[in-house]
């Protein structure tokens, strides 16, 4: 179970949900590919055949990160509230109230409007500022808070 799903309030139900996009696994995929599976075949084809494994296995320590960063990262907008949560060791949660939200600003580079994803800024009254990297549909999200900010308050 998420740590949304656990932490809905009673009469909460979710109206959006997203992840960190998938780009966060584009460099440890990179380095595999192009460094470390070149190393176990070059040592698997040459006399080291017997370590051929040691670049496989760094593939996979270099890989966990992003694996773990992105099961780990939870984006709701509830008809109540919007709930972020990054993190597993060191976890940062944010949850703020629909009425105590002030703007969402989505900040898109090309390839991040290319590929779907970008950089949300939660500003709550008072002027905290929440940031959030490399969110999936980022707009859809900002979408959701406004769609529910407008609808009745018995929803």
């Amino acid at each position: 179970m998420s740590y949304i799903d656990r932490n809905l309030i009673a009469g909460e139900r979710v109206v959006f949900r997203t992840r960190l996009h998938w780009l966060i696994f584009m460099m440890p995929v990179l380095f595999a590919a192009l460094v470390l599976l070149p190393v176990a075949w070059f040592l698997a084809n040459g006399n080291w055949h017997g370590v051929a494994w040691v670049p496989l296995v760094l593939a996979l320590i270099v890989l966990l990160p992003a694996v773990v960063k992105w099961k780990s990262s939870d984006f709701a907008v509830t008809n109540k509230r919007v709930m972020m949560k990054v993190g597993v060791f060191a976890t940062r949660s944010v949850e703020l109230l629909l009425n105590k939200i002030e703007a969402i600003a989505v900040n898109q580079s090309f390839p991040g409007r290319l590929f779907g994803y970008g950089d949300i800024v939660v500003t709550g009254s008072g002027g905290t500022r929440e940031a959030f990297s490399h969110i999936r549909s980022p707009l859809e999200f900002r979408r959701a808070v406004q769609s529910v900010s407008d609808a009745p308050p018995n929803s």
